[in-house]
């Protein structure tokens, strides 16, 4: 019965991370809510996140998949604007690293404090709201250099529980005058990077984990495949809508009320 509920409950937070990963509402957040609220434990918090996050990583490849391609093929043949957007990206991902590498104990214990999550889903909210002014401006399909390290250094932020990757990093880029499609391709091909090296990170831990941690993993990891998939679509589809500020009344909706659970469980 036990292993049961852990299985489920490992199906249940993968859809949730890969809903919430591409909408602007933070998957890290929903996360430590949901294992919060239902009271259950599968192991390694942390690790349990960076592995659904690989399976989100996944579903950007094969949303993304031309566009990767055309990456590919244009750093082995040289290609003077291929290896620019490249060097771009890796600009963008250094501050994550640094602050990764830097803070990697305290963001851990930022995850078992819902408080936390529900203070940076309010600033998230408001991140999000700034895209209503934002979106209509946007021309450009590409950031400068200096942009994509601002661009990065809002990813970095994410790293925090309830701010949301997505709905960050597209802010900035949509405040710094990149189209929405420009800015949504960025964010996610830079998320690839980010996620990746996440997990490299990780990596030593996995010696330490449980084979009933790994069957949970696996489960989890296939449900936020496939709901990724979903919710990536969906993002794309809100953008070209201009409906993506609609999104920072729910993280308003969950911080408040994430707050007041904590304030009324003490």
């Amino acid at each position: 019965m036990i292993k049961l509920m852990e299985a489920i409950q490992s199906l249940f937070l993968g859809i949730l991370q890969g809903l919430t990963e591409f909408l602007p509402v933070s998957s890290s957040g929903h996360l430590v809510i949901a294992q919060w609220i239902l009271g259950f434990d599968l192991g390694e918090g942390i690790l349990f996140e960076v592995s659904v996050h690989f399976a989100t990583m996944f579903a950007i490849l094969i949303f993304y998949k031309n566009e990767v391609k055309a990456l590919a093929i244009g750093a082995v043949s040289a290609n003077h604007d291929s290896l620019c957007y490249i060097g771009k990206l890796i600009i963008g991902t250094l501050p994550a690293v640094a602050v990764a590498l830097l803070a990697k104990s305290w963001i851990e214990q930022q995850f078992e404090l819902p408080g936390v999550t529900g203070l940076c889903l309010l600033v998230t909210g408001g991140i999000v709201w700034s895209t209503r002014y934002t979106i209509k401006k946007g021309i450009r399909l590409e950031p400068t250099y200096l942009e994509a390290f601002l661009i990065g250094c809002a990813q970095a932020i994410a790293i925090m529980p309830g701010i949301s990757r997505s709905g960050s990093t597209v802010g900035v880029a949509l405040a710094l005058g990149l189209s929405p499609m420009a800015a949504a391709k960025f964010s996610f091909l830079l998320g690839v990077i980010a996620i990746t090296g996440a997990g490299i990170l990780l990596l030593p831990e996995l010696t330490t984990v449980s084979g009933l941690l790994v069957q949970n993993i696996v489960l989890g990891v296939g449900s936020a495949l496939i709901s990724g998939l979903i919710a990536l679509w969906l993002f794309v589809w809100l953008l070209q809508k201009q409906r993506f500020h609609l999104f920072a009344w729910y993280a308003w909706a969950v911080g408040i009320t994430t707050l007041i659970a904590v304030f009324i469980a003490k």
